[in-house]
């Protein structure tokens, strides 16, 4: 049985990163210094900074029967992750993601693949009544999920479960495709600032009953949940990467919540959690664990 279950996005990342990350078409050839395939995808990233921090983990993912995939199942077992609820798709790739990573900022571009292919179907009822708790990730890429969540997520809280959604970008710009009628459902609403504003504010979203958790970088977080107002920094650490740095943060607010700490210091743990991250290229492998993020 599983504390956490995780559903969403198993996808590696390329990440090519030093000398000149932006490309030039007409066939204009640039140098960088390194590329390197490392764990990706939102769901995959807060599933390994969750069970790095002690937290029995399991992650719910859709990938295809191809080196991708099996690459993502190997590595996420190794980091102490549960991917037995991971199906396999013959017809589908994995998807893939590719990381011009620049140190503080960095482009995306995703070949989606099997990554909004995971149907609630996929996931099983029986796995969501048994697990602690419930978070969502990449909300406006899970296509096929979506139809079926309120039912994942009344089940969850029916078994006594609280939960959680990263909205993540919306790639359509719409900015709902039935978020707000899951709002009631969602225990913490993890955004970033853009994310935050694009769907209204804050405390517009408050109105609905969900905590809102507002990823800042390297300004920290914020936590509004309608009647208070709560703020954490983030240490300061030199940056090598910031991919997946908002995932990690998810890992240790969630954490913070299963180990029953107050709000705030779910939300400094969550703040340590993504800043230590960023240390190492690639999403996973400056993940602290919890002594560290909690002397940090």
């Amino acid at each position: 049985m599983a504390d956490l279950l995780v559903l969403g996005d198993c996808n590696p990342d390329l990440v090519l990163s030093g000398g000149d990350v932006e490309p030039a078409f007409g066939q204009v050839e640039r140098l960088v210094d390194e590329a390197r395939l490392v764990i990706g995808g939102s769901a995959a990233i807060t599933a390994c900074g969750a069970a790095r921090l002690g937290v029995a983990t399991a992650l719910a993912a859709l990938v295809g029967d191809d080196h991708f995939g099996r690459f993502m199942l190997d590595a996420l077992a190794e980091r102490g992750v549960d991917v037995s609820a991971c199906a396999t798709d013959r017809v589908r790739p994995t998807g893939i993601t590719v990381v011009l990573s620049r140190g503080d900022d960095r482009a995306i571009l995703t070949a989606p693949g099997t990554i909004a292919a995971l149907a609630a179907t996929d996931v099983g009822i029986d796995r969501v009544r048994d697990c602690r708790h419930l978070h969502i990730s990449s909300y406006f890429l899970q296509t096929a999920l979506r139809p079926g969540l309120a039912g994942l997520l009344t089940a969850a809280r029916t078994a006594g479960a609280t939960t959680s959604l990263d909205t993540n970008w919306d790639p359509d710009g719409r900015w709902d495709a039935g978020l707000s009628s899951l709002l009631p459902l969602i225990g913490h609403l993890f955004c970033n600032e853009q994310e935050v504003a694009a769907l209204g504010g804050a405390d517009r979203l408050a109105q609905h009953g969900v905590t809102v958790v507002m990823k800042r970088g390297p300004k920290g977080a914020t936590l509004t949940d309608g009647r208070q107002r709560l703020e954490a920094a983030a240490p300061p650490v030199a940056v090598v990467d910031t991919t997946g740095a908002g995932d990690s943060f998810n890992a240790g607010f969630i954490a913070g919540l299963l180990h029953g700490r107050s709000p705030q210091e779910c939300l400094r743990l969550g703040c340590a959690c993504g800043a230590l991250s960023t240390r190492a290229a690639g999403g996973t492998d400056a993940q602290p664990d919890l002594a560290e993020a909690d002397a940090s």
